[in-house]
């Protein structure tokens, strides 16, 4: 039976490195490096995983706007790397992004009926009527007035503005929709509605959700899923509560006991992740993390680790499992 959902299989994208008289590659940038996932639809996974981890190449080549060096995706059972330019064309109307900062992501020389309105324009044709019609329904949908139609972005607050990209983003009726930092550009109180309204309206269109965040409190309001990067791999991947509850990874582990909670009673109590992430152009030998890892062992520097189970629906590339508590050498 056909899947839906979204699968991705050993999914690579590597930049080449040229230098040299004449040019030529002596180098690759790993940037995602063997990803494998699924999502169900209607779930929303969170990808996590400091600065140049790999997320944003991740889901541009799951879009598909940049090519992949090898791997599979298939969305809704479509392997998208094999459609053609009009069957790419045709399931982008299905795939939709917000992206982090709607000050920019925007252009402030156009109307909010352009702006909420193009993807309209270039995919149907609607009279003038019914277009100001209808993108005053998806201004309403996000809690927009309609008054709204005739103005520009900068005439609202962030997260008007922001609530502005998600009806752009919904206005092609997507099955996904990609979102990128949504709250990370707006104050506290516009992200806990903005958050609010994205599970209002996941539930209402049977949404699924592709979530980025660096705020990891942000992923567990609302991920189904959780994939965490470290330098191009998935090192844990699962349901996000076992996750959350049991990370079986030593760079999991570090992310959440960063996560300030009721239990820490002042700023030097959060747990820093000592060292800097490796550029992608050396990247360590076996393990990644190791170079960092506060229980890394010699087979750590030499061996690559794979996916193993953890737990149901949940896994985790780590040579130590089991063997954590152990001392370190």
């Amino acid at each position: 039976m056909e899947h839906t959902g979204l699968v991705i299989n050993n999914l690579k994208k590597y930049f080449p490195v040229i230098g040299g008289f004449p040019p030529r590659v002596n180098n690759w940038i790993k940037a995602v490096d063997g990803v494998t996932f699924k999502l169900e639809k209607g779930e929303t996974i969170g990808i996590v995983g400091e600065s140049g981890c790999g997320k944003s190449t991740l889901v541009n080549t799951v879009l598909r706007l940049i090519e992949p060096t090898s791997g599979e995706v298939f969305i809704d059972g479509q392997n998208i790397f094999l459609l053609k330019k009009r069957e790419l064309s045709k399931l982008r109307q299905k795939m939709q992004i917000v992206f982090q900062d709607p000050f920019w992501s925007l252009n402030p020389r156009w109307l909010v009926k352009e702006i909420v309105g193009e993807p309209l324009r270039v995919y149907f044709h609607y009279s003038e009527r019914n277009f100001v019609s209808k993108v005053g329904e998806l201004l309403e949908m996000v809690g927009i007035s309609r008054t709204g139609i005739n103005k520009y972005p900068h005439e609202f607050s962030g997260g008007e503005r922001q609530r502005i990209a998600i009806a752009r983003a919904l206005a092609l009726e997507p099955n996904y929709v990609i979102l990128d930092e949504p709250t990370s550009s707006i104050d506290v109180f516009s992200q806990e509605r903005i958050l609010k309204l994205l599970q209002d309206l996941k539930k209402e269109f049977d949404l699924t959700y592709i979530l980025i965040s660096h705020d990891l409190s942000v992923v567990k309001t609302m991920a189904d899923r959780i994939a965490i990067m470290y330098l191009g791999k998935v090192v844990e991947y699962g349901d996000a509560d076992s996750v959350f509850s049991n990370p079986a990874h030593p760079y999991s582990d570090a992310l959440f006991k960063a996560i300030p909670n009721e239990s820490i009673d002042n700023i030097d109590a959060l747990f820093a992740l000592e060292g800097e992430v490796p550029s992608a152009i050396n990247i360590p030998k076996g393990c990644r993390f190791h170079t960092r890892c506060p229980l890394a062992r010699d087979i750590c520097r030499v061996e690559d680790p794979k996916p193993q189970d953890v737990g149901k629906d949940h896994q985790a590339s780590c040579l130590l499992l089991g063997r954590k508590k152990e001392k370190a050498v």
